[in-house]
């Protein structure tokens, strides 16, 4: 059974220490997850994030998700980050992270969402999540994030508000 909710500061640390702990993301990348939602906990009025969270029946997080409103566009939002802890990954919790943004999105008129991931190997089951769950492989830049690192764009358009295709 999962819990989603939205982030609250007590999931700091633990969220922290889920993009640490997943493999994937540099230091770079971990400090951005937490400078996102710094402003997501201690900025209120701002509106560019929302992180939720999933975790298990005992409390435990399992994941998270931040995701937001696209600059300069309608209707168009960004997944900025989809992370599931390793010892949850392939048990439904990003699915239920996708499905919980997804339905967050269907209230605010969203037309699409974007997801941008890299190209290497280690990405492989990300690239893999987001076609199984109705993304579309859209745009590839080689060498974006350095050399040998292509940056990978997804798309996941919404048919009428509150579905998707």
């Amino acid at each position: 059974m999962f819990v989603i909710r939205k982030a609250e500061e007590r999931d700091q640390s633990a969220i922290l220490s889920a993009a640490k702990d997943v493999g994937v993301f540099t230091a770079a990348e971990v400090a951005c997850v937490d400078e996102l939602l710094d402003i997501f906990l201690h900025q209120p009025d701002n509106h560019d994030y929302t992180f939720i969270v999933c975790s298990d029946e005992h409390d435990r997080l399992l994941g998270f998700a931040c995701y937001g409103p696209t600059p300069l566009t309608e209707g168009t939002y960004d997944l900025y980050w989809l992370c599931v802890s390793k010892s949850a990954q392939g048990k439904g919790a990003g699915a239920a992270l996708l499905e919980q943004v997804e339905k967050e999105l269907s209230t605010w008129s969203a037309r699409m969402l974007i997801a941008e991931t890299s190209s290497t190997p280690s990405y492989d089951p990300a690239r893999s999540f987001y076609e199984h769950h109705g993304f579309l492989r859209c745009a590839c830049i080689r060498d974006f994030y350095r050399l040998g690192d292509d940056l990978i764009i997804y798309a996941k358009y919404f048919t009428n508000q509150g579905s998707t295709s």
